[in-house]
């Protein structure tokens, strides 16, 4: 793999940044394979229980890379099936933090909703500008946009190239934090290792199950959470967890 996304690990917790600053942090192609392709060796690591996924101060990333998508015919990008590398992240057990710091625009935007939960500067700022070059969100904009901010303010961002703010984007629901220009990446990791304190079994049933809210009814939701409770109070963790709070000592689950 080449260098244009760098990983840390810091403890349970892994840093992925990605590096194309010249560029703003362009998705090409090559970025988004590479990106994949480390999120996925991360995920399959049992060691890493919580990732943050960065650009730069500048940009965290400002769209797809348009020249690549100038020069590439719509069955060339059925057969690359470019667009399902956000849905291979959206598809980590892993929890995914998104480190938010300036431009968020088009499939950067997409790729911060793919993640988790978004973490981000006073500076940033999140759009979908798609239809000014012609063309629509196709990584998941339309859809996590709307489900996310409401069909109304969905709307104005698509339609019109309305960006929002940092802190619109926090009153609107689709950023968690918001904080200083200078604490947006160690905020992000400070969220992961929080995260990764936590039982790692009831972790990922609790994301799954959140997904699902996003995902379907109300009644398949409680359902689907029911049976994750049911398999997170039969795991080790679970045990360890309740006798250290009895205890009162701090637990040492082992994702089990």
């Amino acid at each position: 793999m080449s260098d244009r996304v760098t990983v840390e690990r810091d403890g349970a917790v892994a840093v992925a940044l990605l590096n194309r600053p010249e560029q703003l942090n362009a998705l090409s192609e090559e970025l988004m394979e590479e990106l994949v392709a480390r999120l996925e060796q991360l995920d399959r690591d049992e060691e890493i229980l919580a990732i943050v996924i960065g650009g730069n101060e500048r940009a965290f990333a400002a769209g797809a890379d348009i020249g690549e998508l100038a020069r590439a015919s719509a069955i060339e990008l059925y057969y690359q099936r470019r667009v399902e590398r956000w849905d291979a992240i959206r598809g980590l057990r892993t929890p995914l933090v998104a480190a938010v710091s300036g431009y968020c625009l088009g499939g950067g935007c997409e790729l911060a909703m793919s993640c988790d939960l978004i973490v981000a500067s006073e500076t940033a700022q999140f759009g979908q500008p798609e239809t000014g070059l012609g063309i629509i969100p196709g990584a998941g904009g339309t859809q996590r946009l709307t489900r996310a901010v409401g069909k109304a303010l969905a709307m104005d961002v698509i339609l019109s190239g309305r960006r929002l703010s940092a802190r619109e984007a926090l009153a609107a629901g689709l950023v968690a934090r918001v904080v200083a220009k200078e604490a947006w990446l160690e905020e992000a990791k400070r969220v992961a290792r929080d995260i990764a304190a936590k039982g790692p079994v009831a972790t990922r049933l609790a994301k799954e199950s959140v997904d699902r809210a996003y995902e379907t009814s109300l009644s398949a939701g409680v359902e689907a959470e029911r049976r994750a409770l049911y398999l997170a109070f039969a795991s080790e963790d679970a045990k360890e967890g309740l006798a250290a709070f009895a205890e009162k000592r701090r637990p040492e689950f082992k994702g089990r």
